[in-house]
């Protein structure tokens, strides 16, 4: 398994941004499937982006337009940047990642993910 640390998350007024940062360790970053989760209190953890190891990406309805999926092999990192953020994108935010050899292949699901990181508490006052 590869190791994830969370970074960037904050409290931000409705209409703000703001960038996560995934930070892996201990395998070849480039050969993992990487995914954004999140989870509100008294919600279940719910699919927000993915990307696969060729770039290829994903969305949830409710972020499309707004979040944007990035990853840097070089710098072992993914992002997350979101922007015109809502009261309803409040939740921890959770990095994930699955070893994977298909270069096209992008994971929506958070059993496919064998990696995950602590989270990032991300908040949108109103």
């Amino acid at each position: 398994q590869v190791q994830l640390v969370e970074s960037g998350g904050g409290v931000v007024q409705a209409g703000g941004s703001l960038r996560l940062s995934c930070a892996a360790s201990g395998r070849t970053f480039s050969n993992y499937a990487m995914g954004w989760f999140r989870q509100a209190p008294g919600k279940e953890r719910e699919f927000v982006a993915a990307i696969s190891r060729s770039g290829g990406r994903t969305y949830t309805d409710s972020v499309k337009g707004r979040f944007t999926i990035s990853r840097d092999n070089a710098k072992n990192t993914v992002y997350l940047q979101m922007n015109s953020l809502k009261p309803e994108d409040t939740a921890v935010y959770y990095c994930a990642g699955d070893y994977v050899s298909d270069m096209v292949v992008i994971y929506i699901r958070a059993a496919q993910y064998d990696s995950w990181g602590q989270g990032t508490q991300v908040t949108v006052s109103s």
